[in-house]
C-alpha cells in the first residue's frame, strides 16, 4: 500500500489545492479503502461558493471547517481492515475483506440519542459525529475523511454497503443521490388520507433537472406516477428529463413564472400537481413551487440542504390551499442495498449512463467543481487515478 496519499483540498471557497498526506495507519475496528470514483454533489458546490452552513438551527448546525477534503458520494476498494471493521463497518451484515467494492453512507451518528432510537432509517442524529465530505477538516484525526482523495479512511460506526457485481463504479456514485429520493415514499404515508400524498397515477412536478431531480423523476415513474412535468433553465437537462420519464418539460429561463403556473394548471385539468419535488437547490424557487400545487397538494423540500438565505412566503396562501410541506434534510441509509439493485436491475430501461456528463483527473478538482456549475453538465466524476 502506498506510503503517501495525494488528495483535493478546499482551503478555503473557491480555492482547492493537492495536498499530499502520510498514509495513517489503521486502527481498531476501521478500514483504509482506495477510492475509485467520487461524484461532485450540489453541497460540494455550495461549499465551494462559500454556502457552508449546514443543519442550521438544530442541535447539528456547522459552518464548514476548513481546510476540508471533499466527496461524499464515493465507490471505493478496501485495501486494510481490521478484524473488528471486517465485522461491524457492514450495514447490511456482510463479512468485509480486502479487495471488496463499497460505498457508504456519509453520516456517522451517535446511535443512542432519541432520534437514532425511533427514527433508525433516516439519519436524524442530535449528536451527529461527523458527515464525510463535509463536517470534518483534513487537518485532524486521520485526515483522510472525503472521497476527492486517493484513499479515503472510515472510522468505526460508518455504514458500508458492499457494491453489487456488475454495477459500474460511475452508478455506485449516484447510490446516495437516489437514497434522497425516498421523499416520494414519504409522501406514500400520506395517501391514506382523502386526497392527500402520493397516490398512483398523481401528478408530479420536478423543480431542477440536475442529477437531484432526474433520480426524483426516475423514482416517481417506477412508484407508478402519472403526468411528470419536469423545469430547468437547460434545454440540455430537460432532455434528459424525457428520456427518464418526464411527460413534459419547460424552460424556466424563456417562460415567466406566470407561464409556467399557468402551463402547469392546463396539464392538470385547472387544478395543480399533486406533488411537488424541490430539486433546485435555491430557495428563490420555492414561492413560485407552491403555485404549482393543487389544494390538499404536498410539496417535498430535500434541495436546500445548505443554508442559502430565506425568500417571502405568503403564509395564508398554505392555509387557503390547506398545502402540505414536508422538509427532508437527509436521505435513507436503510436502502442503499435496495438502491444499487434498483438501479442494477433497470441499467436496460433508463439510460443512467447519460447522468455521467464529464470525469476529470483528482488534479483538475477545482475544474470538475466549477464544470459541475454549467448548464450543459449532470453528474461530474472524478478520477482519483487518472
Amino acid at each position: 500500500m502506498d506510503t503517501k496519499v495525494k488528495a483535493a483540498v478546499l482551503v478555503k471557497p473557491g480555492h482547492v489545492e493537492i495536498r499530499e498526506f502520510d498514509m495513517p495507519q489503521l486502527g481498531n475496528g476501521a478500514a483504509i479503502c482506495k477510492v475509485l470514483m467520487a461524484g461532485v454533489c450540489g453541497t460540494d458546490k455550495h461549499s465551494y461558493r462559500g454556502e457552508t452552513v449546514q443543519y442550521k438551527g438544530t442541535e447539528n448546525e456547522i459552518d464548514l471547517p476548513f481546510p476540508i477534503i471533499q466527496g461524499h458520494e464515493i465507490v471505493m476498494e478496501i485495501v486494510a481492515i481490521d478484524e473488528a471493521g471486517a465485522r461491524n463497518l457492514s450495514y447490511d451484515g456482510d463479512e468485509l475483506k480486502v479487495g471488496d467494492r463499497i460505498t457508504i453512507c456519509p453520516d456517522v451518528v451517535c446511535g443512542k440519542c432519541w432520534y437514532c432510537k425511533n427514527i433508525p432509517n433516516y439519519p436524524w442524529c442530535e449528536h451527529l459525529q461527523f458527515s464525510y465530505g463535509n463536517m470534518r477538516s483534513c487537518d485532524d484525526g486521520n485526515h483522510l475523511y472525503g472521497g476527492f482523495s486517493q484513499y479515503i479512511y472510515l472510522e468505526p460506526g460508518t455504514r458500508a454497503y458492499k457494491v453489487p457485481d456488475g454495477l459500474p463504479d460511475e452508478m455506485a456514485c449516484f447510490t446516495e443521490v437516489m437514497c434522497v429520493t425516498y421523499t416520494l415514499e414519504k409522501a406514500r404515508e400520506f395517501s391514506s388520507f382523502s386526497l392527500e400524498g402520493f397516490n398512483f397515477g398523481d401528478t408530479v412536478v420536478v423543480q431542477g433537472a440536475g442529477p437531484l431531480g432526474i433520480a426524483h423523476i426516475a423514482m416517481a415513474r417506477m412508484l407508478g406516477a402519472g403526468k411528470i412535468i419536469a423545469t430547468d433553465i437547460s434545454d440540455y437537462k430537460l432532455d434528459i428529463a424525457k428520456a427518464f420519464g418526464a411527460d413534459v418539460v419547460i424552460n424556466a429561463e424563456t417562460t415567466t413564472a406566470a407561464e409556467r403556473i399557468a402551463l402547469i394548471k392546463s396539464e392538470t385539468n385547472g387544478r395543480g400537481a399533486e406533488i411537488v419535488v424541490e430539486c433546485v437547490g435555491r430557495p428563490e424557487v420555492f414561492p413560485e413551487g407552491l403555485k404549482y400545487l393543487r389544494k390538499a397538494g404536498m410539496y417535498l423540500e430535500p434541495g436546500n440542504f445548505v443554508d442559502c438565505g430565506g425568500v417571502d412566503v405568503n403564509v395564508h396562501e398554505i392555509c387557503a390551499n390547506n398545502l402540505r410541506i414536508v422538509g427532508m434534510t437527509n436521505h435513507t441509509h436503510t436502502k442503499y442495498k435496495t438502491v444499487m439493485e434498483m438501479m442494477l436491475r433497470t441499467k436496460d430501461r433508463f439510460p443512467w449512463e447519460r447522468i455521467f456528463s464529464h470525469k476529470f483527473s483528482l488534479a483538475q478538482t477545482e475544474q470538475a467543481i466549477q464544470t459541475s456549475m454549467t448548464k450543459d453538465s449532470m453528474k461530474v466524476l472524478i478520477d482519483p487515478w487518472a
